[in-house]
């Protein structure tokens, strides 16, 4: 099994911004919560894995092709940025898998015989809910 590609710490850009959300007086005058940004387009990743994180559909994904992570769960910047650079590996390393080929195939005959059996007994219990007639 190939490796995934790993990111490049210097091509990642972290902005220190306020969390949110409670925490007090802490969360009002500390920038702990972190903003990452991860340009795809200009990364040294493999293009194939740039095709696909491109192709996500993403909130986190911009127009520019630009991935936004923020990450506030901890009161600790460093904490924060680890978490924000683990949850964009966690997404290249999605990329990196390479999707499995589909082949179309034909249902088999008794897979065919099952659906228009349970198809058959439906139909019976609909039609047995109907008024009932010839009890006069």
């Amino acid at each position: 099994m190939p490796v995934p590609p790993t990111i490049d710490p210097a091509e990642v850009d972290f902005t220190a911004i306020r969390a949110q959300g409670a925490g007090g007086q802490n969360v009002n005058k500390v920038s702990n919560a972190v903003h990452l940004r991860f340009v795809v387009r200009t990364s040294s990743l493999p293009e194939a894995v740039k095709a696909r994180l491109l192709a996500l559909h993403d909130t986190r994904l911009t127009q520019e092709g630009v991935i936004v992570i923020k990450a506030q769960g901890s009161r600790s910047l460093e904490q924060n940025k680890a978490e924000a650079l683990a949850r964009l590996q966690a997404l290249v390393d999605a990329a990196a898998v390479v999707p499995k080929q589909r082949r179309a195939t034909r249902p088999t005959r008794a897979s065919r015989e099952r659906r228009l059996e349970g198809k058959a007994q439906r139909a019976s219990v609909k039609r047995n809910r109907g008024r009932l007639s010839g009890l006069d």
